[in-house]
């Protein structure tokens, strides 16, 4: 089972930030879980909200900024005086780190209620541009997204790459919605897991991973799911779980 470090190990580092990547990989995780959205002058910027509010000391849309004003703002201070100054990443960036590393990827596309036409096209775009090998690196990585359109665009786009469906509540029948759009992989909330359907998605080659898994309690409950992986704020716990 894969330990993704969800938005980074933002348990110990301000989430979505160089400093909660290179943490996740200090600390052994398997992969990181990241988001992305696109700023006024169309950059790809990794932030889970919609506003800088909560995570910076900036406040508004991130539609609404260029790329020099987001990068003005301190994203670090926030969560400790330690981090103060960091900086938000663009997800070009963190590739430029990331294709040196042997991590799984899972990039979530924050569609709605900000709807960023065309993203889709722009990420793939900058992970072909530089992951030097990226066709290689394809099985490490995966695009996600509560908002479902985006996925089967990925798919039209280029159905190579595979696909992650976000959902915080439990489908009638989770891999048939899976299968409707061609996504690979199932990505519940963990209190939705149940053995009927992990199973029947298993069974029809949809692999399944669990948000967000923090908790001893937690960690013991998803043992008895083969799942592929889980997304954790702490990933060294559920590495030494």
């Amino acid at each position: 089972m894969l330990i993704y470090a969800h938005r980074g190990a933002r348990g110990y580092a301000p989430e979505n930030t160089m400093a909660a990547f290179k943490k996740a990989l200090s600390l052994g995780a398997d992969g990181i879980e990241l988001d992305v959205q696109r700023t006024k002058d169309g950059e790809i910027v990794i932030c889970h909200d919609h506003t800088v509010d909560r995570t910076s000391d900036g406040h508004g849309w991130i539609k609404n900024f260029t790329l020099a004003r987001l990068k003005a703002l301190d994203f670090g201070g926030w969560f400790s005086p330690n981090h103060k100054g960091e900086t938000i990443p663009t997800l070009a960036e963190f590739l430029d780190w990331y294709k040196d590393t042997s991590l799984y990827l899972n990039i979530e596309i924050k569609n709605g209620p900000v709807l960023y036409s065309g993203i889709e096209q722009d990420i793939l775009e900058l992970i072909k541009h530089i992951l030097p090998d990226w066709q290689d690196m394809l099985p490490r990585i995966i695009l996600s997204s509560f908002y479902h359109p985006s996925l089967s665009a990925v798919k039209d786009i280029d159905a190579r790459f595979a696909t992650g469906l976000l959902y915080s509540s439990r489908p009638m029948d989770p891999v048939r919605l899976a299968k409707e759009i061609d996504a690979n992989y199932l990505h519940p909330h963990w209190h939705y897991l149940d053995p009927i359907w992990v199973k029947a998605a298993l069974d029809a080659g949809i692999g399944v991973n669990a948000y967000t898994v923090n908790t001893q309690e937690e960690l013991s409950y998803i043992r008895q799911f083969q799942l592929n992986g889980i997304f954790s704020d702490f990933p060294d716990r559920a590495s030494a779980f």
